[in-house]
């Protein structure tokens, strides 16, 4: 399991493909060097608003980079033409090898320099589609359990992108692909 990308972004404004305009920070983008992980996240990151993102048991947003490929294609039959990067889908840390369905709330991300521990999956919101372009984003992220996770800062430090972890099991009551399931289906 390793870290490919550590992002983050502060808040901007942008017209969504539908004319909307947006105040957000989903467009995260990759920093370089080591990032100073505090108790609301990393450093030079923002989060539009606050009442459904970061705090203290969201304050790190985590998205395994192997979901990429399935978004690429839904774009591509959307005619949406620009490449996805690591960070697009508002996530601070892009990953490698692990899924929602090997994670469970409670588990501990591990870092050399830091510990994050699993507090929710990630529920989408219309900014989602309005960055992705197009409308059915939301919903094929229901559909497919592409969520990624949220994590709370267990013990603060310092992350980098390149960095291995290892996932250190909690208690395994609930999985972060059974409550984001379950979750959105009581939603519809």
């Amino acid at each position: 399991m390793q870290i490919i990308s550590v992002n983050t972004a502060r808040i901007e404004h942008f017209i969504a493909t539908n004319g909307e305009r947006l105040d957000s920070a989903i467009r995260k983008r990759s920093r370089e060097g080591r990032i100073a992980v505090g108790p609301l996240g990393l450093d030079g990151d923002e989060q539009a608003d606050p009442s459904v993102h970061g705090g203290l048991t969201k304050a790190v947003y985590a998205y395994p980079l192997e979901h990429y490929a399935v978004w690429a294609t839904l774009r591509g039959q959307a005619q949406v033409a620009a490449a996805l990067e690591p960070g697009d889908f508002g996530e601070n840390l892009t990953i490698t090898g692990l899924a929602e369905s090997q994670v469970w709330i409670g588990d501990v991300l591990r870092f050399p320099d830091c510990e994050l521990i699993v507090s929710e999956p990630r529920y989408p919101c219309f900014k989602l589609a309005a960055h992705m372009g197009f409308k059915h984003a939301v919903k094929m992220m229901v559909q497919s359990g592409y969520c990624g996770f949220y994590l709370a800062v267990k013990r603060e430090g310092t992350i980098a992108a390149g960095e291995d972890f290892e996932l250190i099991p909690g208690a395994r009551e609930v999985g972060v692909a059974e409550l984001f399931s379950a979750t959105m289906r009581k939603q519809k």
